[in-house]
């Protein structure tokens, strides 16, 4: 190559070379400010500064989660409500298109069953899968070759609101809750003075069916029994509402599965923010709740009480709430090989946070 020539070259390259470092200047710059959009959407609404709020004990001063543990987002669709963790099939949940999904051992995400129009999940200790058909306004289970069966679909002849959330005891009862949030122009379920009814049944080994709850509470939502068959958890969340219950029950159960009324203990009182909702327990009774606000929801729900998952100690003592930076915080449950990665369902998303104590679970068996 003559002097000319180089020269020449060396122009064109110090051009070529100059354009291509103001394009990957702009990739950069578009980079950083995607990330930055991306790290605004999902941090954390402000902190709530309302003297109430601040005493929210945000710092995991009860060694609730694993040593550095955060929330980590794992899925930004499909994951509307009811995960439920079985160790051969993975995490199943209900999609907002009515569809029940299932994320894999592997991290593989596919539709596990079509027009389920479900809301709560939960496999019984017998590993079969219990099934909120809220849509079809029924319980139904799968056993373990797939076969669908209708547990109850009617009470008293008539057809329930829309069953939300289940659980069940060591005895092998079903218990779930029945409200109703939209629209209430057909609702059946009504008590003998005619006035409609948002309850709380149990399913016993033989189908009977027993209404256990009527007026009790406002709204019933999620439901947990505790693993000795002693408390009913009850979340009453009538968030649509002026005035309406946003509150955390504790019964006491008979040795029958029948609540006592009397014994009716508040936990927990959300106020005028949004209600709770799923709920879980790990092995030394402490209760995980998902519920709050971040964002406004006017003007019925304030976010006075951030939104994420409530952690209670078995004695009912609020002691962490673990911030999920997306609304609305609709359920949890464990999961993983050792049952120490809470899953969260959030407007949709997924997110996974570690614990330090194992979740318990009715299946597998322990």
């Amino acid at each position: 190559m003559n002097a000319s020539n180089s020269a020449s070259y060396r122009r064109r390259t110090s051009c070529w070379f100059g354009w291509v470092v103001v394009a990957c200047g702009l990739v950069v710059a578009s980079e950083v400010a995607w990330s930055a959009a991306l790290a605004q959407e999902r941090q954390p609404a402000a902190q709530p500064t309302t003297t109430t709020d601040k005493e929210l004990p945000l710092r995991d001063d009860a060694g609730v989660l694993a040593v550095g543990a955060r929330p980590e987002l794992v899925l930004d669709q499909a994951a509307g409500e009811g995960p439920a963790w079985d160790p051969r099939l993975g995490l199943l949940f209900s999609g907002s298109d009515g569809h029940i999904y299932q994320l894999d051992p592997q991290g593989k995400l596919q539709v596990f069953r079509r027009d389920a129009k479900s809301n709560g999940l939960l496999f019984d200790r017998d590993g079969r899968l219990l099934i909120c058909e809220q849509g079809h306004r029924r319980i139904a289970r799968l056993n373990l070759r797939g076969r669908h069966e209708v547990l109850t679909a009617t009470f008293n002849e008539q057809p329930y609101n829309s069953p939300n959330d289940v659980t069940v005891d060591s005895k092998g009862r079903i218990y779930f809750s029945d409200p109703r949030y939209g629209d209430r122009s057909d609702m059946k379920q009504v008590d003998q003075q005619g006035r409609p009814v948002e309850g709380v049944y149990r399913i016993d080994p033989n189908r009977k069916v027993t209404r256990i709850i009527a007026h009790e509470v406002d709204r019933p939502n999620g439901l947990l029994v505790t693993p000795d068959d002693r408390y009913l958890y009850v979340a009453d969340n009538n968030n649509n509402t002026e005035g309406g219950a946003r509150k955390l029950w504790r019964f006491e159960l008979t040795p029958e599965g029948t609540v006592k009324t009397d014994s009716q203990k508040l936990i927990y009182d959300w106020g005028r923010s949004r209600g709770p909702d799923g709920m879980a327990i790990d092995e030394r009774g402490r209760l995980y709740v998902a519920g709050g606000l971040n964002r406004e929801n006017l003007p019925y729900e304030t976010n006075e009480k951030p939104g994420g998952v409530y952690v209670f100690s078995p004695e009912g003592k609020l002691l962490l709430v673990i911030r999920i930076p997306v609304d609305e915080v609709t359920n949890c449950t464990f999961g993983g090989a050792d049952r120490k990665t809470l899953y969260v369902t959030a407007g949709g998303t997924l997110w996974q946070v570690r614990t330090r104590s194992a979740g318990k679970l009715p299946w597998p068996r322990s």
